[in-house]
């Protein structure tokens, strides 16, 4: 397939690896996975889901960059690119679509939560988490929520510094900003971990986390363990085919993808062991679930020296995580209206970033003023967004990715852009043919209750 010579291209394989870790590094493996952690019995969940990075995250992160490397196109342009010249239906070309208003629609509540995120940088900042107990902690979160204008204001101010990145462009604006971002995040995280080291009950943190206890791997577990693992890695939403696109011919796809795989795991459970070496030396409960960084952990920072620095820095270092997945987000959708318009990507950047804070805005109220609205299932606006995205329509584009690699594709097409040896060829078409769709369907069962 011929790749056009005025595409913009990733100066480098480091600065594609920076852009697509920024892209999985999110709110994901700060937030959800530490809770997840917490909430199903530590080292059993960790395990699992090392596993299924390995077996599933990897394959799949393989499948979406070669398809967006052999395409040179966005998500929508480059599945019809691929299926013609695979000889099938160009409704293939949905499947693209399907990923890029997936990315909206997530981009839309995602910007939501990391307003939060700035918010409590200020607080912590302020002083706020001083001597703070657990009811003002969780009444702090509940008037944060409770307060539309607050809300709106910190949902804006994300949103702005979302699209004032994408506007800029492939190298002036993506990899520039991932450049100091991710470098950025990784050294926050070190002086957090040196920090919980010496404050922090270290010890108890790394066995909850990692000392084997095989008898707490439930089948619920492994299949949480199995669906997050999948999202942590930004599959299925097209970000991650639309960075494959600018990827240039001579990087490894296969070497290049283990070590996104390995820096997204490293960062959530290095994050993981933090938290939880302050949360067990402040008697704090581990399985806080979701309000685990809003509302547990300012009580533990309110009681420990240089506590509303640290977590003025914790929070800043969420703040990175969340701003280099968001910017992803929004590319593929970007990138279509540049590539099929004569509209300038600064001006298709801000009109989208327009109708994603709209939509966004209805999320805010659907904490507050809208909160007795329901869409579906008895679920509000933010909930119905969440679950529509990360229970049908991010799997399902996992799968029918995978599915279109494995047996629509030319399989010479997709040797020839892994560039793999026949054995780890083989290997690959395995666990993308087989363990991949299995997987996906098992998700499929447990998300919808077929399956306790």
């Amino acid at each position: 397939m011929s790749h056009p010579s005025h595409r913009s291209h990733w100066n480098s394989r480091w600065t594609f690896m920076l852009a697509t870790a920024g892209s999985a590094i999110g709110l994901g493996n700060i937030w959800k996975l530490p809770y997840m952690i917490g909430v199903n019995g530590g080292s059993a969940f960790v395990l699992v889901f090392v596993a299924c990075i390995f077996l599933v995250g990897i394959p799949l992160m393989m499948t979406e960059i070669l398809l967006g490397r052999r395409a040179q196109k966005n998500p929508l342009d480059g599945m019809q690119a691929l299926a013609i010249e695979a000889k099938r239906s160009t409704a293939w070309k949905y499947l693209g679509g399907m990923g890029m208003l997936t990315g909206l629609l997530i981009l839309s509540f995602y910007s939501v939560i990391g307003g939060w995120v700035l918010a409590y940088i200020i607080e912590a900042a302020r002083g706020s988490f001083s001597q703070i107990t657990a009811t003002q902690s969780t009444a702090n979160f509940d008037a944060l929520l409770a307060s539309p204008l607050q809300l709106l204001g910190w949902h804006t101010l994300f949103m702005f510094m979302t699209m004032s990145v994408v506007a800029h462009g492939v190298n002036s604006g993506l990899e520039k900003a991932n450049n100091i971002l991710i470098p950025s995040l990784f050294a926050i995280l070190l002086i957090l971990l040196g920090y919980s080291m010496s404050v922090g009950d270290m010890h108890a943190a790394f066995q909850f986390m990692f000392k084997p206890d095989f008898s707490k791997i439930k089948p619920v577990a492994v299949l949480s363990a199995l669906g997050h693992a999948f999202f942590s890695l930004s599959l299925g939403m097209g970000a991650v085919m639309v960075y494959g696109s600018y990827l240039q011919r001579n990087v490894s796809i296969a070497r290049t993808t283990i070590y996104i795989a390995l820096a997204d795991t490293m960062l959530g459970l290095l994050v993981g062991l933090a938290i939880y070496s302050l949360v067990f030396a402040n008697h704090l409960a581990p399985n806080a679930g979701p309000g685990l960084i809003f509302q547990t952990l300012p009580i533990a920072f309110g009681h420990m020296p240089a506590g509303g620095f640290i977590g003025m820095l914790f929070f800043i270092l969420v703040a990175f995580a969340a701003w280099t997945s968001s910017i992803s987000l929004v590319e593929p959708a970007i990138a279509w209206i540049v590539e099929n318009t004569k509209i300038k990507r600064h001006t298709a950047a801000w009109a989208i970033g327009l109708v994603v804070w709209i939509l966004g805005t209805a999320v805010v109220l659907s904490f507050n003023e809208w909160k007795a609205i329901k869409i579906v299932f008895g679920l509000n606006i933010f909930e119905t967004l969440d679950k529509l995205t990360s229970t049908i329509l991010l799997p399902l584009g996992g799968l029918l990715m995978a599915i279109f690699a494995g047996y629509f594709m030319n399989k010479h097409h997709a040797q020839e852009e892994l560039d793999l040896n026949d054995q780890h060829f083989k290997l690959w078409r395995f666990t993308n043919n087989y363990i991949a769709p299995i997987a996906i369907g098992a998700v499929f069962l447990y998300l919808f209750g077929l399956v306790k």
